[in-house]
């Protein structure tokens, strides 16, 4: 009898798990806004500067800036459906699509192994495994891009320092690329590395520095793109515009510091009001097993703990939607 309980206490919580995990992967970036900040951001981008008339054959500063954001918001638009193969670059993996499907596939395999081994049925081993082959991979992705994004932001405004002291010493764009290329950090030194590789089959640079956003989707790589391009067409001072974007930069992430600072109270509150209903539970069933296990042995206690599992999971996103800041 107690080896039937904790197999049903078992089979429940892996079914959570599979549960969590698909919503997790499928519902989350719904409910926590994700999708809205990639609406807002097509809508930026289909904005278009107004064309201004121009007047002899020759344009004038201003107008060869906005052609010049004008082309860059036409290729990011073309761009802003990723690929497998994009995904499996921004996380910084070398991986084919054939790779990515084989590492699916033995995920859901072994969830699969693994829980008909239990002897705990045919349906949860296979919604398990199925939760394994397309959500676990997904998230895989997912977490190595966003630790990729954050390691490169620590270095860039550095790297960044670094081109414009090289400007100002006199050496050109591409020896002060180079420079970050062969001494600089990961993944700033394997990106910068792309770019010269990129410059050297015939790309220009400012179009080179551009598919830097194709691989670190972020506003910062974004913003340097666009400065190289603007500065290869149009002209300027470069060092002055690097400079006073490396200034940009850190003051963007001691400002990201700081929300996550203010907002660290608000996460463990969550965490711990999250964490407290299975605790407790935990707790009654080590100490009173009787008293509690009505609930996965009754027809009646597995729905009411079946729609507790979901009202805590909507609990668990609504409350992760309010603590994450849109930054």
């Amino acid at each position: 009898m107690f080896g039937e309980l904790n197999q049903t206490l078992l089979l429940f919580i892996l079914a959570a798990i599979a549960v969590g995990g698909l919503a997790w992967v499928f519902v989350y970036p719904i409910l926590s806004g994700e999708r809205a900040v990639e609406k807002r951001t097509a809508s930026v981008a289909q904005h278009q500067p107004a064309q201004r008339i121009v007047r002899g054959s020759q344009k004038t500063r201003r107008e060869q800036v906005e052609e010049s954001l004008k082309e860059l918001e036409q290729k990011e638009q073309k761009n802003r459906r990723l690929s497998l193969s994009q995904r499996i670059s921004q996380a910084g993996l070398t991986w084919s699509k054939r790779q990515y499907i084989l590492v699916s596939a033995g995920f859901g395999i072994v969830a699969f192994l693994t829980v008909l081994g239990m002897g705990l049925g045919l349906l949860p081993a296979l919604g398990l495994g199925f939760a394994a082959s397309f959500g676990l991979p997904y998230w895989m992705l997912s977490w190595l891009k966003k630790r990729r994004e954050n390691r490169f932001l620590d270095v860039f405004p550095d790297a960044v320092d670094v081109i414009v002291r090289g400007i100002k010493s006199g050496l050109p764009l591409a020896d002060s690329l180079r420079m970050i290329a062969a001494e600089g950090q990961e993944p700033v030194k394997s990106e910068f590395k792309t770019i010269l590789e990129t410059q050297a089959i015939g790309i220009p640079l400012g179009e080179a520095c551009q598919k830097l956003y194709e691989r670190i989707p972020l506003p910062e790589a974004n913003f340097f793109g666009i400065v190289i391009s603007i500065q290869q067409k149009a002209g300027g001072n470069l060092s002055e515009a690097l400079g006073n974007l490396s200034k940009v930069l850190r003051d963007r992430k001691k400002m990201k510091a700081k929300i996550q600072a203010m907002s660290m109270e608000a996460k463990a509150s969550a965490a711990i009001i999250g964490s407290l209903p299975p605790a407790v539970m935990g707790l009654v069933w080590m100490s009173s097993p009787k008293y509690i296990e009505l609930l996965w042995t009754h027809p009646t206690g597995q729905l009411m703990l079946l729609g507790s599992a979901v009202w805590m999971i909507i609990g668990c996103l609504v409350m992760k939607k309010m603590i994450n800041f849109d930054f």
